[in-house]
């Protein structure tokens, strides 16, 4: 059931990731490693990689969001939750990596954000097994994008490509989570929707 005190919650969550910069209890991979040499072109296609995987983030915590707000099951609520930490340090070390690139962050974030939130609720009210499904198969399609910008990534930088590789690690996580947890598997066309619409979000966030 959603509550005055969820949807309270759900807003304030919102203006946290919207608004202030995020927060991280663990290092930022590859802090110490030295800033690499990047020509402009390199720079710039680090910077806008980053730019992606921080919409992803942004994504993330309004699915997880959304998701929580009508999750039924209390264990599914605070497993969402807690994937939700997880990803706001996602969401620091993406947001910190576009800064040192001189990048800048999607102009797009609150339409993103919005767009996922309800997707996230519509998981929710579907029942927890399809919940928990959608949140699989995101959790294993980001997996498979973080895995191909590791191989578009500049190789000399590192500390983009640290911040990915344990971000792919995280994601795999997550989706092994929802599994244990009672995720159904989704069927083929829904899947198809999700990598759809996966794609139009990641080019546009390439650029805007």
């Amino acid at each position: 059931m959603v509550t005055l005190d969820k949807l309270i919650i759900g807003f304030d969550s919102a203006l946290r990731t919207l608004l202030t910069p995020a927060q991280t209890a663990r290092p930022v991979p590859g802090r110490d490693l030295p800033e690499p040499e990047l020509t402009v072109s390199e720079k710039d296609l680090s910077a806008a990689l980053m730019r992606i995987n921080h919409v992803g983030e942004v994504c993330a915590q309004a699915l997880y969001q959304g998701q929580s707000l009508t999750a039924r099951n209390e264990m599914v609520q605070q497993a969402l939750t807690k994937a939700a930490r997880e990803e706001t340090e996602h969401l620091a070390w993406t947001e910190r990596r576009i800064a040192e690139l001189g990048g800048r962050k999607s102009l797009l974030n609150p339409l993103w954000y919005g767009g996922s939130f309800a997707i996230g609720m519509l998981a929710g009210l579907l029942g927890d097994k399809w919940n928990l499904g959608f949140l699989a198969e995101t959790e294993k399609q980001v997996g498979e994008h973080l895995g191909s910008h590791l191989l578009r990534l500049p190789q000399n930088d590192e500390k983009s490509r640290a911040i990915v590789s344990q971000m792919q690690i995280d994601e795999a996580s997550h989706a092994t989570m929802a599994v244990s947890h009672g995720g159904g598997e989704l069927p083929l066309p829904v899947k198809f929707a999700m990598k759809l619409s996966s794609r139009v979000m990641t080019q546009t966030a390439y650029w805007i």
